[in-house]
């Protein structure tokens, strides 16, 4: 069966997208302060879940807690392996008086996290207590995006499983607020510069360590009004640029040293899944074959244990 892709129109998106990132900060860093740190800070990410996003299990003392949001109830629902459960409504609402509610509603059940109570790869970067200015919530643009959310969470899944290497989950970074999936050569990488907005340089060091090749779904932004699929290597060989990707819509920005694939171009292919998996494994090749990654002993195929 062929999978409904739906439209996602950014001017549409953008109001919804800019307030839901922040709501998503503010409970990436409730798992990020509770959570020990990973490598590469897998530790502080949200995952796909049928109704939304999701922090999965989180330990705490002798009991565990889950955050999720819930875009079909339109819900955030605290969840705590003592039976225990607080709920917020999702709707037109400020940071500010989400970040208070929610921090309320932790306190009610006894979980005290104290987080950077700021957002992080945004600029300005308005303290959540006071952040007045963004409260759009559009139940009909977010249900959009979560279903699409879905779609790519499943091939970016399929994606990941042909590689026996170092690879990171599928998960969703609320800094960027974009879901991605890396994988790794198993070599270290030069020292990273660092400079995104409002991020300690250490942190943005310690994610790029190790060599890359990343590919992920970002929902766009004014300056370039189209969600959209992207893929990048670190180090970037000279030559990475100007290797052949797929689908023939795929371009390389000399600019931000990345492919990109917009989201509207995939919808409109008769096979949106392949199109995209062929901007996938194409990419890849581009990073691993000019990178000399040893794709011989990282690849797999485990096709055949279904047959």
């Amino acid at each position: 069966m062929k999978t409904a892709w739906p439209q996602l129109v950014y001017p549409d998106l953008k109001d919804t997208i800019a307030t839901v990132q922040l709501w998503t900060q503010i409970v990436g860093k409730i798992r990020l302060k509770a959570m020990p740190w990973l490598n590469h800070s897998w530790h502080v990410t949200l995952y796909v879940s049928p109704s939304g996003l999701s922090t999965h299990s989180i330990p705490y003392g002798d009991r565990s807690f889950q955050i999720d949001f819930d875009f079909i109830a339109h819900q955030l629902i605290v969840t705590c392996s003592s039976g225990q459960q607080q709920t917020l409504g999702l709707y037109p609402r400020t940071v500010a008086n989400f970040y208070q509610e929610l921090f309320e509603k932790l306190a009610t059940l006894g979980i005290a996290v104290e987080i950077y109570a700021k957002p992080n790869e945004v600029d300005p970067a308005i303290p959540f207590a006071e952040d007045e200015e963004h409260k759009t919530y559009d139940k009909q643009q977010i249900a959009v995006f979560h279903k699409a959310l879905l779609n790519i969470d499943s091939i970016f899944t399929k994606f990941r499983a042909g590689f026996s290497g170092k690879c990171s989950p599928v998960h969703f970074f609320w800094g960027a607020f974009d879901l991605a999936v890396t994988r790794f050569s198993g070599r270290r990488a030069p020292l990273h510069p660092g400079g995104a907005p409002n991020m300690p340089d250490k942190v943005m060091q310690e994610a790029y360590s190790h060599e890359v090749s990343s590919c992920g779904f970002w929902p766009g932004s004014d300056a370039f009004p189209h969600p959209a699929f992207y893929a990048y290597c670190y180090p970037t060989p000279a030559d990475f640029g100007q290797q052949p990707v797929k689908p023939a819509e795929a371009f390389y920005s000399t600019d931000m040293g990345e492919y990109f694939l917009k989201y509207e171009d995939v919808i409109r292919s008769a096979n949106p899944e392949k199109a995209l998996m062929d901007f996938l494994q194409s990419t890849y090749l581009a990073a691993a074959n000019t990178g000399n990654w040893d794709r011989e002993n990282l690849e797999c195929d485990f096709s055949w244990l279904k047959q």
